[in-house]
């Protein structure tokens, strides 16, 4: 099925892998790609030698072209742009608007520009300055979310730029696929349906309670880090909405410093990435200090497998998710189902059932 996005990455399905923190790592975007999708590597997790470590390590397991995802406001954004440069990795995707500079920089290098956005005038902006191509993620998505469903701001940026639009957020099959096509995108990206793949190193007990969520079981909340999260709702989540500010706050610092240990940064490097959070979001310091709090509460869950202790982002597509395929059985799958989906529209001028 051949896309505006398939042309413009060179990838065979219209299908995207997100760069999910601690959970898109080698093994899950070498899978993707080798299925003839787009896989993108979550970097914001990991020091430069680390990534540059994981690019290595994809290459080594596919041919097939992958991406890598950035935090746009991340201090040291420009030294991992240099090490996707050198890398010779084909996409570069983020998950905040990415400055005009870094991408003239990326693009003069010949690397494809995807940024994610959450509402139209963003769409509007980061075409403008030239990328290539946007992913719209629509309020059913899971991590830090909007409020505003995906088949409401879909076709609001499709008919804003003139770029391939990727749709993200409730999809997780090939109906879906065909929908987005229909509102007029060029594919779809999906994070959650690609979390629950046996491809996935998210632990067993952790893709245990994503399959056993229902829709009611998936939740938006501020109690991570001030900002809209969307996640599994849990006794954790809970706790922390239940939480006093002084204790929340003592927490958020012990926290901090334990993912300043496992990333390598320095205190003045996390001041200056939450100074770069602050910027434009409206966020109080207690507020910034919290978001230094989220990675180490997905690593709980997504890397030691402690629900008690982490937390679990999802989409709202978890409650309809029942089983643990391969990339390549599930790539597969949604395929045979969006050409079964497009064969049984009817024809221009067909009647319609009664």
């Amino acid at each position: 099925m051949e896309t505006a996005l398939t042309k413009l990455v060179g990838v065979r399905h219209p299908i995207v892998q997100t760069g999910m923190g601690w959970v898109a790592g080698p093994r899950l975007v070498s899978a993707t790609a080798n299925a003839g999708a787009l896989g993108i590597l979550a970097s914001a997790t990991m020091t430069l030698d680390q990534l540059r470590a994981a690019i290595r390590e994809v290459t080594s397991r596919t041919d097939a072209p992958f991406g890598v995802n950035l935090r746009a406001d991340a201090g040291d954004a420009r030294d991992r742009v240099r090490v996707i440069v050198e890398e010779g990795v084909r996409v570069a995707s983020f998950a905040l608007a990415p400055s005009r500079e870094l991408i003239a920089e990326l693009k003069d290098a010949g690397v494809v520009v995807i940024p994610s956005i959450g509402a139209r005038r963003h769409a509007e902006k980061v075409a403008a300055w030239g990328a290539d191509a946007v992913i719209v993620q629509g309020g059913e998505g899971g991590g830090h979310t909007g409020e505003v469903a995906t088949t409401v701001l879909l076709p609001q940026v499709v008919d804003a730029v003139d770029i391939p639009v990727v749709a993200a957020g409730g999809f997780f099959d090939g109906r879906g696929l065909v929908a987005a096509l229909a509102y007029g995108a060029a594919g779809i990206a999906m994070g959650t349906r690609f979390l629950l793949t046996s491809d996935s190193t998210v632990p067993d007990a952790v893709k245990a309670r994503y399959l056993a969520a229902t829709v009611k079981d998936v939740t938006v909340t501020t109690a991570v880090d001030g900002l809209p999260h969307r996640m599994l709702r849990t006794d954790l989540v809970t706790s922390l909405e239940g939480a006093g500010r002084t204790r929340t706050l003592t927490r958020a610092v012990r926290r901090a410093a334990g993912f300043r240990r496992l990333s390598g940064l320095t205190w003045p490097q996390m001041i200056r990435d939450g100074l770069a959070m602050k910027h434009g979001k409206n966020l109080s310091w207690s507020q910034v200090l919290l978001a230094a709090n989220t990675p180490m509460l997905l690593r709980a869950s997504m890397v030691e497998g402690r629900t008690d202790l982490g937390v679990m982002a999802s989409g709202q597509v978890a409650g309809v998710i029942e089983d643990l395929p391969s990339c390549a059985e599930l790539v597969e799958r949604v395929m045979a189902e969006a050409r079964e989906t497009l064969g049984g529209l009817p024809l221009p001028g067909a009647s319609m059932p009664g």
